[in-house]
């Protein structure tokens, strides 16, 4: 099953689904999987421990599919930042055809990935940041609506607008990010001005994935309202599934005084993987979106996107169609 788009026509894909770059996740078996149904899958450099490992993931994901898939790479300050030009180095001598950029000031490892002909997409929350992006010389945007798991943006503003917002400025292909995971939701991105979508908690609770099977199950018993908010006072916004650590979290940034230092030993990425390869639920903190309300089953990857794209067809060729509009007085 086809559906084509501009961001298919880009990524050479044959669904405009794509799978979010996310960290201990995008891992060759889920990538793989997902560009075997048709999409576009993503590995995510900096789960890789080093460049060389990421040249191993890399070869891994070929040898288990011959479609394309793409790297993530995410900017982040850091006091002492990964050797994010090499890693930048290892994506390029790999042959990748197509990066998902996000963070903060990619304009060089965008050059560099332009000037050996790999289209870039870049991760935006704003239409003021898909701009600057799209002025920069990148191929796509992905926006992020405010129910997207990770980091929203600190202007709240939820898909339904963001999506057409920037539809209406934006002049190359985009995908839509943050609370998709099903039919209804392809057709609504299509019809707000989106190329396609762009899914990241849903692929966690798909069979691939992989994590726990306790951390797919939480996603699933969780619903649209198993998300805390966090960093809100630090001005660094970031959701994340509900659990006990993320309720300590917020309550902790309550306090006026509170600062970054006071819930560091809470939010480290390393009790994140902890919580994701063992099932210890009150290990770390598990990223997830809004969308949890929308999971219901725990799916092959085919399966899931077989599925949505049925949802899709089905709406568009009978309930759309199926509308009559009154002729003009």
């Amino acid at each position: 099953m086809k559906l084509r788009t501009r961001f298919t026509e880009l990524a050479g894909i044959d669904v405009p689904i794509v799978q979010g770059g996310m960290m201990w996740v995008g891992r060759a078996e889920l990538a793989a999987a997902v560009s075997n149904a048709g999409g576009l899958g993503i590995l995510t450099a900096l789960t890789q421990p080093s460049p060389d490992e990421l040249r191993r993931e890399i070869d891994r994901c070929r040898a288990l599919t011959s479609k394309p898939f793409g790297v993530n790479l995410t900017i982040l300050p850091s006091v002492s930042p990964p050797p994010y030009a090499e890693y930048r180095k290892a994506i390029i001598d790999s042959g990748i055809s197509i990066v998902e950029t996000a963070g903060h000031n990619p304009r060089e490892h965008v050059e560099d990935f332009k000037s050996h002909g790999i289209k870039v997409v870049h991760k935006c929350t704003a239409v003021r940041h898909a701009l600057s992006a799209e002025r920069m010389g990148v191929d796509a945007i992905s926006i992020d609506g405010f129910e997207c798991a990770g980091h929203p943006g600190e202007d709240d503003i939820p898909g339904l607008v963001l999506i057409p917002a920037a539809a209406d400025k934006v002049k190359i292909p985009m995908i839509a990010s943050g609370g998709f995971g099903d039919g209804r939701g392809l057709v609504a991105a299509l019809a707000l001005g989106a190329d396609g979508i762009n899914m990241g908690t849903r692929f966690c609770a798909t069979v691939e994935a992989p994590i726990h099977p306790r951390a797919k199950q939480l996603l699933v018993d969780n619903d649209e309202r198993g998300t805390s908010l966090i960093f809100r006072s630090l001005k660094n916004t970031a959701r994340v599934g509900r659990n006990s650590v993320s309720e300590q979290v917020v309550e902790i940034l309550k306090r006026p005084e509170a600062k970054f230092e006071d819930v560091a030993h809470l939010v480290r990425g390393a009790s994140g993987r902890v919580l994701l390869e063992t099932g210890d639920l009150d290990a770390g903190l598990i990223w997830a979106g809004q969308v949890q309300g929308l999971i219901h089953d725990i799916p092959t990857v085919a399966e899931l996107m077989g599925r949505i794209m049925r949802e899709a067809t089905d709406i568009i060729q009978r309930r759309l169609a199926g509308l009559s509009v009154p002729a003009a007085a």
